[in-house]
C-alpha cells in the first residue's frame, strides 16, 4: 500500500510539474511567436521565469537578426512598399524596401513599415516650422538611427525583421510634410485600401497641402490620386508658367486634365473648389533619386 501511494504521489507531481511547464511554454510561444524549440530552450536557461525567458529571446534574436542583416546587405532591394501617414498637421512618406514580393505583402514587413512611419511621423513634430508648408528629407543613414517608441532603433527594427522573414530589408527614405494653421494636409497610397485610413500602404504614394477655409477631405484624396497618376514635375505659377502645346506631355499640375474628371484642368478644379494648391510629394517603389541630400539630422537613442 504505502509503495503503491508513493508512486501515485511521484507520478501526479510529475505530471503536474510537466503541465505547469506546458503551459508556460504555450502561453511564451503565444505571447512571442518564436518557435517551440527556442521557447523551451529560454524557459530552461532561465529557470521557467517567462519575463526572463522573453527577454532573452528577444536579445538573441536581436542578435541574429543583426548578423543575418550584414550577410544579406548586398543583396537588392527592388520590392517593399511606400507607406503613408497623417496625423493633423503633419504627415510623412516612407519608401521600405525588400527583395521579393511575397515579404512586402508579409504581415511581420508591414509591422515594421508602421513603426517606421509612426517613428517618422513623431520625428516631424519637433521640428520646428518656418513657413506655411515644411518639407524634410531623410536617407537610410538617418532614418537607422531614429529612435522607436520602445527605445530600439529603426536599424535595430530592421534587423530583427530581417532575421525573422529571411531577405535584406533597406529603410530607403523618408519625407516629412507638415503645414501651419489654414493649410490642410492630405494623403493616399496606390493601390487604395479598402478602408482608407491615416496610414496605408501601396506601391505608390503622395502627399499634398492646400490653402482653404475649411478641410476637403474628398477632393484632398482626389488631387493625391492625380499626382500618382499623372505624376506632375510641379504645382506651377499662371504668371511664369505656361501650357505646353501637347497636353498628354503637360508637366505642370495646373494645366493637366484632371485624373478623374478630364473635362476639367487642374486649374479649373481648385477655382470651382476655391482652394490653393501650396505643395505635394510622390513616391514611387524603385525610383532612382537624383538629389540625395539629408535635410535634418536626427538625435540617437540614448
Amino acid at each position: 500500500m504505502i509503495s503503491r501511494q508513493f508512486f501515485r504521489s511521484i507520478h501526479t507531481n510529475y505530471m503536474l510539474c510537466y503541465t505547469s511547464k506546458k503551459t508556460l511554454l504555450s502561453k511564451l510561444r503565444k505571447k512571442t511567436g518564436y518557435t517551440f524549440i527556442n521557447c523551451k530552450k529560454a524557459l530552461e536557461i532561465n529557470e521557467n521565469d517567462m519575463e526572463k525567458a522573453e527577454h532573452w529571446l528577444h536579445e538573441q534574436a536581436q542578435v541574429q537578426g543583426w548578423s543575418k542583416a550584414m550577410k544579406l546587405q548586398s543583396r537588392a532591394t527592388s520590392q517593399g512598399l511606400i507607406v503613408m501617414i497623417t496625423n493633423d498637421n503633419h504627415g510623412a512618406l516612407v519608401e521600405v524596401n525588400c527583395e521579393t514580393d511575397f515579404v512586402a505583402r508579409n504581415k511581420r514587413f508591414h509591422d515594421l513599415a508602421e513603426i517606421i512611419v509612426s517613428t517618422v511621423l513623431k520625428h516631424g513634430t519637433t521640428i520646428e516650422q518656418s513657413s506655411s508648408v515644411n518639407k524634410t528629407m531623410l536617407y537610410k543613414e538617418s532614418l537607422n538611427e531614429l529612435c522607436a517608441s520602445d527605445g530600439k532603433t529603426l536599424g535595430d527594427h530592421s534587423a530583427l525583421t530581417i532575421g525573422i522573414v529571411g531577405e535584406n530589408i533597406n529603410i530607403k527614405r523618408a519625407l516629412l510634410m507638415s503645414v501651419q494653421p489654414g493649410v490642410h494636409l492630405y494623403g493616399c497610397t496606390h493601390p487604395m485600401p479598402v478602408n482608407p485610413a491615416p496610414l496605408s500602404f501601396g506601391r505608390y504614394g503622395a502627399l499634398i497641402a492646400l490653402k482653404s477655409d475649411q478641410r476637403k477631405d474628398v477632393l484632398g484624396v482626389q488631387l493625391c490620386q492625380h499626382v500618382i497618376g499623372m505624376n506632375p514635375v510641379k504645382v506651377g505659377d499662371p504668371k511664369v508658367d505656361f501650357p505646353a502645346d501637347n497636353i498628354d506631355e503637360e508637366p505642370v499640375m495646373l494645366y493637366q486634365e484632371f485624373l478623374l474628371d478630364p473635362s476639367l484642368s487642374v486649374q479649373q478644379l481648385i477655382q470651382n473648389e476655391q482652394v490653393e494648391i501650396l505643395d505635394f510629394v510622390r513616391f514611387e517603389i524603385g525610383e532612382v533619386l537624383e538629389d540625395r541630400q539629408t535635410l535634418d539630422s536626427v538625435e540617437t537613442c540614448g
